[in-house]
């Protein structure tokens, strides 16, 4: 049987050939291309020629490039389109991708080069990315246990298989967990105060499950308005219980051993190394550097915001105690601020919805990535896809937009050239927007394939956008709340840093930045959702087809700090809660008491006894931001020094956005704090958060 996964990809673009792909392809692909990839390696242990820039550091950036794509299909698949099979079959790929990693890693014939490329750096001619490519590469090998004795890497190994394969069972368990619940009733006065529109997707939710009445899931837009417009607050009160106890009731997804097992494991991991904490070992390689300054930064903003949160929550009670609610709980949060939200500013996001079509919305992402950066989008239909909800689109780039500073040999031969004059190809964009039950939630940014420049050749990424927006209806189109399209502008923002990226090498190519640095091109683009004239480009009613009137336009931009105090703290917690997790000789005994105590100072609110955070946080236990979840808002400093630049000369400023093009463009390929000085002419001002979150 041919395996498609071993073959060239014959389909446009080199892209994914997902209607050949099946679920028993992956695993003996994966055992052949690693071994093919430890060929390649040992081709260079074995060079006879003396090692070289080119023979050792070059040839390992460029090696794997076959099970880089792979694992990129598989690890998304998992994560938007999975199932039984792929998860068992994830955790069998797991260890051996880890002790694949591994091999290399402690690989000392390997190690040996490196050192050698690296003691003699004095005497190449390297421009920058050649520099940094070979200090993180030395450094990486340090960090994953190079200097090590043969008794401690074997200990490493087995460390990082454990930690491989238990924040895997972590995700699955919370997708379980989500999959396992949801509420059916059949008496629609139950629902008092949802809107109509939702109510239509409860009994579509019904109708699939074969079900009289409503529906209503763990699903964050399934869940989400019933927290916020629902007026039994016992059904607010169970659902939003339902959701802080994901992994945290006991049962077979239950998460609090692995929670323990996980932190324990990455303390030896980075004592191991030479480490006094992991928290240590991950900021070393941080904007942010160490763990005092994460808390500095953190607490700074705590004392700032919490004053305006406490003030955000005595706004609500007044509102609750009207309702005869003598103390509010954190599922009445939403409600109250909805209420607050339409007597405040007389509106909701309900109101707001009719104006923001999905199509709408994602046209004028379109239309701003082409007004600062000569971008163009194309919907393609001749690009496989993995599931009939996605959207695949290429990406062209007007040519006089475009930098210039790698040239390509032989272009016309290039897979990048367009045989439209005065365009080429810069990207494959697929949009995968509505929940089902396969997908995870949340939303998120991820590639296919990475950006990186060989022979002469530069090759394209495969970009991929992930939503769980509500889907169409019979009736109407899907429609967005205002948050929901920040949300789209933050993963776009992520998208344009893989689309426009313009690298050498795929290791520092696009989003592989220091992970406190990654979330600015995100955030700053949400920026835009706040300014009238872009606004009224494309929020216009999707049934009449008239433009968001000013009003609301102004409403939205005087509410856009609203519950701001509150949200910060939120934010603050999750970071902070991090940080402890990770910090030295952390001892997690239990993990609801650790965690009350932990973020106590920024509760505003009682905690629930049958509640947990921890269980479901994924983005530390499974995702990339163990250590790093303050990121959030550090970018959020870095976004709003950034986007007030913009506002002093013009947010299409056609000079600052050459500037921003140009950082987005240099992926990992300098010190972050020096790409961001370059483009702005200082270091990010914390004041320019301050003024902009609370005046």
């Amino acid at each position: 049987m041919t395996n498609p996964l071993l073959q060239s990809f014959n389909t446009k673009y080199q892209s994914a050939p997902f209607a050949e792909i099946k679920e028993e392809h992956y695993l003996p692909a994966f055992k052949e291309l690693i071994d093919q990839s430890l060929q390649e390696i040992q081709e260079i242990t074995q060079n006879p020629e003396t090692p070289t820039f080119e023979n050792t550091i070059e040839a390992l950036a460029y090696s794997g490039e076959q099970l880089d794509v792979v694992s990129n299909i598989f690890f998304n698949l998992n994560s938007a389109e999975t199932n039984d099979e792929i998860q068992q079959i994830a955790q069998e790929v797991s260890p051996l991708l880890t002790e694949f990693a591994s091999k290399i890693s402690q690989n000392e014939q390997l190690f040996s080069r490196i050192k050698k490329v690296y003691d003699e750096k004095d005497h190449y001619t390297l421009n920058e990315e050649q520099k940094m490519l070979l200090e993180e590469t030395y450094k990486g090998f340090v960090r994953n246990g190079a200097l090590l004795n043969d008794e401690k890497k074997e200990q490493l190994k087995n460390i990082n298989i454990e930690l491989s394969k238990k924040s895997l069972q972590f995700g699955h368990n919370v997708l379980a967990a989500t999959n396992q619940y949801y509420k059916h009733l059949t008496n629609k006065e139950d629902l008092a105060g949802i809107p109509e529109a939702i109510l239509a997707q409860y009994e579509e939710e019904a109708k699939e499950r074969n079900l009289e009445g409503y529906v209503i899931t763990l699903q964050f837009p399934s869940l989400l308005p019933v927290l916020t417009y629902a007026e039994n607050r016992e059904l607010r009160k169970e659902l939003a219980i339902a959701n802080g106890k994901k992994s945290f009731d006991g049962g077979e997804f239950d998460n609090q051993n692995l929670i323990k097992e996980l932190v324990k494991l990455r303390q030896e991991k980075a004592q191991l190394l030479g480490y006094k904490s992991f928290a240590d070992y991950v900021l070393e390689e941080r904007m942010a550097k160490s763990p005092q300054k994460v808390l500095e930064f953190l607490n700074e903003l705590l004392t700032k915001a919490k004053p305006f949160a406490q003030k955000d929550v005595e706004e609500l009670s007044v509102l609750a105690k009207a309702d005869g609610i003598t103390e509010m709980q954190s599922y009445d949060h939403a409600y109250y601020a909805e209420k607050l939200r339409k007597q405040k500013f007389d509106f909701n996001d309900e109101e707001l919805k009719p104006y923001f079509q999905l199509d709408k919305v994602q046209e004028a992402v379109f239309g701003l990535a082409g007004k600062l950066f000569g971008l163009e989008f194309v919907e393609t239909s001749d690009i496989q896809k993995y599931h009939a909800d996605v959207k695949t689109y290429e990406i062209f780039e007007r040519c006089e937009t475009r930098d210039t500073r790698y040239e390509i040999e032989n272009v016309e031969s290039v897979e990048t050239q367009n045989p439209e004059l005065g365009k080429q190809f810069k990207a494959l964009l697929y949009a995968d927007y509505h929940p089902r039950k396969g997908k995870r939630a949340g939303a998120w940014m991820t590639s296919f394939k990475n950006q990186y420049i060989k022979n002469g050749e530069n090759h394209r990424p495969h970009i991929s956008v992930v939503c769980n927006f509500t889907k169409p209806t019979a009736e109407t189109p899907s429609l967005l709340t205002f948050n929901e399209v920040t949300t789209l502008f933050h993963e776009f923002g992520h998208a344009l840093h893989g689309v426009l990226a313009n690298t050498q090498y795929p290791n520092l190519s696009g989003t592989s930045v220091k992970w406190d640095f990654v979330e600015l091109p995100s955030q700053f683009l949400e920026n835009y959702c706040y300014e009238p004239e872009f606004l009224k480009t494309f929020a216009k009613h999707y049934q009449t087809g008239e433009v968001l009137p000013d009003e609301k336009i102004q409403k939205i931009e005087d509410s856009k700090n609203f519950m701001e105090g509150y949200q910060t703290l939120r934010q603050l917690s999750f970071g902070i809660l991090d940080m402890s997790y990770h910090a030295e000789n952390v001892k997690v005994e239990d993990v609801k008491t650790f965690e009350t105590e932990t973020i106590k100072a920024t509760q505003v609110y009682s905690t629930l006894a049958e509640t947990a955070v921890s269980t479901s946080f994924s983005h530390i236990f499974q995702g990339g931001y163990s250590a790093g979840y303050y990121s959030y808002k550090w970018a959020e400093v870095l976004d709003a020094d950034a986007f007030q630049y913009f506002k002093e000369n013009g947010v299409f400023d056609p000079l600052i956005s050459k500037k921003f093009k140009t950082l987005l463009e240099s992926g990992g390929t300098k010190d972050p704090m020096e790409l961001y000085k370059n483009f702005r002419g200082s270091e990010p001002k914390i004041e320019s958060l301050l003024k902009r979150a609370f005046g």
